[in-house]
């Protein structure tokens, strides 16, 4: 061992003459340890948030789709059957958009819907499960009447706007409706609930409404044609490497827009939001940072005299600032290594027993949820380590500029 790192050591294990210095250094520790826990339990749960948000957007919205310029897809079929063959691809599925009122005997609500084929929906839309997808197909009648009004499903905060039920019928109010004497009128068409979804997203399930791919065909008057081609991913990061690729299959003018694309504000709002968080906790590593550097410099005043005698001895400025360095550096990492550790268990215990519980009817979760990432704490345990280093280097510059003869002299 070389003998700064010797002396370094005695150093922190030998008693102080003046204890306040000793209760600085803890404090200086605990510093550490608390700003790395706080920074990794508060990153870990802005993770968590942002994961637990991709996988229900995803749920509802495709993973890319597949558009075409300045008018609808006519021959949808083969393009579907171009882009399911695709590397990469794991469904694909046409569908068409577009905006409607609702009205039902109990209220009345603006809303998009979605006309879906029954038969390749489900491989994109996870929302949409085999049940839904078989009552959307052939819905009951209950009127022995003959007569069956083509389903619809609605998200579940829509149905409660509405004020309906499954098996009541809602009326779907069209801008493409028909032109007389009088004037334009909207079109209205009938259709019976036939069930409800729930995404946890409180802007698909209140907007939101699932009916025939036929039957959106016959309220657009676009029999033969969709609004685009829905995918979905084995990987959903690679979605602008194969939305690239699709664009080269299919050429002009057909395009893609991936789902990072669509949701590019949301994501880009969390993302800034994480940096936010991470700058206004490291200032808590960096108080503690300032305490490592106070300790220090009233260990240098104490130590002058050790100083100057090893300077005597031949040590060279270079030698003296290892051994300040050192103890400094062995503080941070000790703090911080007590941070991580804490910072683990307290993530495993919100993960575990969920004991904070978040209000039903303002967030969409009524638990924190807790994703750790080795990197955001690899990230985390550098910066602790780097602030701790940059606090020693004045004092550690200091001592290895006393002059010996002074400090033996005044000492």
């Amino acid at each position: 061992m070389a003998f700064e790192y010797f002396i370094g050591a005695r150093y922190l294990r030998a008693k102080q003459k003046q204890s306040f210095i000793s209760l600085i250094t803890i404090l200086s520790i605990a510093g550490v340890t608390v700003g790395v826990m706080a920074l990794i339990v508060v990153i870990a749960v802005m993770t968590g948030f942002e994961s637990d948000l991709k996988t229900r957007i995803l749920g509802i919205e495709s993973h890319l789709v597949v558009r075409r310029h300045g008018e609808p897809i006519s021959n949808f079929r083969e393009i579907r059957r171009q882009v399911a063959e695709i590397p990469g691809v794991a469904a694909a599925t046409p569908a068409l958009n577009d905006q409607v009122m609702l009205r039902s005997a109990g209220g009345i609500s603006g809303a998009m819907f979605r006309g879906v084929d029954v038969e390749t929906a489900g491989g994109v839309i996870n929302v949409l499960t085999p049940d839904l997808l078989d009552r959307l197909r052939k819905p009951p009648s209950d009127n022995g009447s003959g007569f069956v009004p083509p389903g619809i499903i609605l998200g579940k905060q829509l149905g409660r706007q509405l004020g309906v039920v499954e098996g009541d019928i809602v009326y779907i109010i069209s801008p493409r409706g028909m032109l007389i004497p009088a004037g334009h009128i909207p079109g209205m068409h009938r259709f019976k609930v036939v069930g409800f979804f729930e995404s946890g997203m409180y802007e698909f399930d209140g907007a939101l409404a699932y009916i025939l791919l036929s039957e959106a065909q016959r309220m657009m008057r676009m029999p033969h044609a969709v609004s685009g081609i829905d995918v979905r991913l084995y990987d959903a990061g690679q979605a602008e490497s194969i939305a690239a690729r699709i664009n080269d299959t299919l050429g002009f003018p057909f395009w893609s827009q991936t789902w990072m694309q669509m949701n590019k504000n949301l994501f880009s709002a969390l993302k800034l939001e994480k940096v936010v968080m991470f700058i206004i906790l490291a200032l808590i590593v960096l108080v503690a940072a300032f305490n490592i550097a106070s300790s220090l410099i009233m260990m240098v005043m104490e130590k002058t005299r050790d100083v100057a005698i090893l300077k005597a001895m031949g040590a060279t400025n270079r030698s003296i600032r290892k051994i300040f360095v050192f103890k400094g550096l062995v503080i941070g990492i000790v703090g911080t290594t007590l941070g991580v550790i804490f910072g683990f268990i307290l993530c495993g215990l919100l993960e575990k027993y969920k004991f904070i519980e978040l209000p039903g009817d303002v967030y969409y979760l009524t638990t924190l949820p807790v994703q750790l990432e080795m990197s955001d704490v690899a990230m985390i345990a550098v910066s602790a380590i780097v602030i701790c280093f940059l606090a020693t280097l004045y004092p550690a510059g200091q001592a290895a500029r006393l002059d010996p003869v002074d400090a033996i002299r005044y000492g």
